[in-house]
């Protein structure tokens, strides 16, 4: 998949969302990907995440609401190399990643707000596919997301 969020921009200026307000940084393989939307949200537990990443993810990007927290990783090199497995394009995440190297060398999109050491606590908690917001935009699952270098975007339809 090839294309630049700038140009997806000036094509659909009329349906797309973008992004705003955060520093996202990019730690994956892959400098730009996008595909159907599917979501957790959960604060400082990546069992919902491990879960969905582990399942058939071919042209779908997992978009995480984790409250923004840094406190915790709610993605690592284990979790990335299962989600690689099963077919994900990439993974954003409003919170925090951790084994950046590792990542750096697979193929995968990830993009967080950061990344910390520290792995996430796992009590069994989280939301699946529900419609979840930051950065100013409401993520909806089925529908589609791309991001690279130039930023992250949503459309309810596939642009790409």
């Amino acid at each position: 998949m090839t294309f630049v969020t700038c140009d997806l921009c000036d094509d659909n200026a009329d349906s797309v969302c973008v992004v705003t307000g955060l520093n996202w940084l990019s730690y994956g393989g892959r400098d730009a990907f996008g595909g159907e939307i599917v979501t957790v949200k959960c604060f400082e537990d990546n069992s919902r995440v491990k879960e969905h990443l582990g399942t058939d993810g071919k042209g779908k990007v997992l978009v995480v609401d984790g409250g923004g927290s840094l406190r915790n990783a709610l993605i690592g090199d284990m979790i990335a190399e299962n989600a690689v497995k099963n077919g994900w394009e990439g993974v954003i995440i409003y919170g925090a990643c951790r084994d950046v190297d590792a990542l750096a060398k697979l193929d995968i999109g990830v993009i967080t707000l950061g990344c910390v050491p520290i792995k996430s606590v796992r009590r069994d908690e989280g939301q699946l596919n529900i419609e979840i917001t930051f950065g100013g935009v409401v993520f909806r699952p089925g529908e589609f997301v791309y991001a690279d270098n130039n930023g992250i975007i949503t459309a309810p339809k596939a642009l790409v």
